[in-house]
């Protein structure tokens, strides 16, 4: 096995123009995939993870160019994949296959499986139909239909035995890169679990490098050997897939691990639990795109703030700067702290004065005051820079003011 990577993805982008008014002028764009870098090596499976609108399909399709990147580089077997001529670029897809989410839209009913599994081939210059056909055979054995489904049409047979036959269309060509989206989500769970083993089978047998995207770290946990996490179009995290289980380094890995249900119910849960919406990709937070969810979001310089204080406070620095604190809706500045989670007294005195400085304003009815006082009192690096991914003696990476400090 080489030491360089099957395919290499540096700094990739993917931006979609925002165009408004009647001569739909370009007034802003939307950051789907914004600068990420990751690696697949030889006979490797890669998760690619992350919240539904991460980017995570978006930076697939930009991979394999079914949609053109705004900007970086792709990699494949070390050659640029923008400078494939005609050739080249046949090549590529030859060596790539795709098995997309739902396998109930995959086929065109029109066709039997035969013709849906070998129409690649007979794109690609293998116009032996007798050929053809006995490759399909052979490969519908290797996914466990047999040839009987040769001459079935795909809608005679359930979403799992479809996921099946999609699995063996992308096969077909005997890839080295098999890109796999969302494979089994939309699958029942009882099938899941066959699927994800055929897939483990497959590319043990065939020595394929995986590319597997899923917003489910359970599944990914049981195929893949590393792990990449997005989050609004960044790389927030990079790491073996037990490493990152153990010892997850960014607080939004941490968040999508304690959403995993633990089949003990009286176990101890470390759950980090998020705050917020995912913010507009279109409007994206300044600074570090998680800071307005984060759990663990660093708390200004100079001030002391227990365990997750610092995280109440902004969120009520926050909705004051958005005028969702209604003041005639409490009964004085406790009602305030209580609805949300601020204790009574900070453990910090000067940042007590400055906090109950600003409520006594916001109840006065001085709003913009008591947001100028909270925004200028409790600041967070977190919205000021967006934290360059750092790695660490063992090569794992993540995106985070926190892991920089260790």
């Amino acid at each position: 096995m080489s030491d360089d990577p099957l395919l290499a993805v540096e700094n990739l982008e993917k931006y979609y123009p925002i165009r408004e008014g009647l001569l739909r002028r370009t007034t802003g764009q939307v950051k789907a995939v914004d600068g990420i870098s990751f690696e697949v090596g030889e006979g490797e499976t890669v998760g690619l993870v992350g919240e539904s609108g991460c980017g995570k399909s978006t930076a697939a399709e930009a991979i394999l160019r079914l949609d053109e990147p705004t900007g970086g580089t792709v990699r494949f077997d070390g050659e640029p994949v923008a400078d494939h001529d005609s050739e080249a670029r046949e090549r590529f897809r030859r060596r790539t296959g795709v098995v997309f989410q739902d396998p109930n839209t995959a086929f065109d009913p029109r066709m039997t499986v035969a013709e849906s599994v070998a129409e690649p081939l007979e794109i690609h210059g293998i116009d032996d139909a007798s050929r053809r056909r006995n490759i399909v055979a052979e490969l519908l054995e290797g996914v466990g239909l047999g040839a009987g489904a040769l001459d079935r049409y795909p809608d005679s047979f359930s979403g799992g035995q479809k996921q099946r036959i999609a699995l063996a269309r992308a096969l077909v060509l005997n890839p080295d890169l098999l890109v796999a989206d969302e494979p089994v989500s939309a699958l029942d769970v009882s099938v899941q679990a066959d699927i994800l083993q055929l897939l483990g089978e497959l590319s043990a047998e065939l020595g394929l490098s995986v590319l597997f995207i899923s917003h489910d770290l359970g599944v990914v946990r049981e195929v893949c050997d590393r792990v990449v996490v997005m989050y609004l179009g960044e790389v927030v995290e990079n790491a073996p897939v037990e490493e990152l289980f153990e010892n997850p380094q960014h607080p939004y890995t941490k968040a999508l691990l304690g959403s995993i249900p633990d089949p003990d119910p009286t176990a101890a849960s470390e759950r980090a639990d998020l705050t917020g919406d995912v913010p507009d990709p279109a409007d994206p937070p300044s600074g570090c795109s998680f800071h307005p969810r984060c759990p663990a979001v660093v708390s200004t310089e100079g001030y002391e703030f227990e365990e997750g204080v610092f995280r109440s406070v902004l969120d009520l620095r926050l909705a004051v700067e958005q005028g969702s604190v209604d003041p005639e809706a409490f009964d004085g500045k406790p009602a305030v702290r209580d609805a949300y989670d601020v204790p009574a007294t900070l453990t910090d005195d000067e940042a007590e004065a400055e906090l109950d400085a600003a409520l006594e304003e916001l109840l006065d009815g001085h709003a913009a005051s008591a947001a100028d006082r909270l925004a200028e009192t409790f600041t967070t690096v977190c919205e000021r820079e967006n934290p360059e991914p750092t790695a660490d003696d063992d090569g794992r990476v993540a995106a985070c003011h926190l892991h920089a400090t260790r």
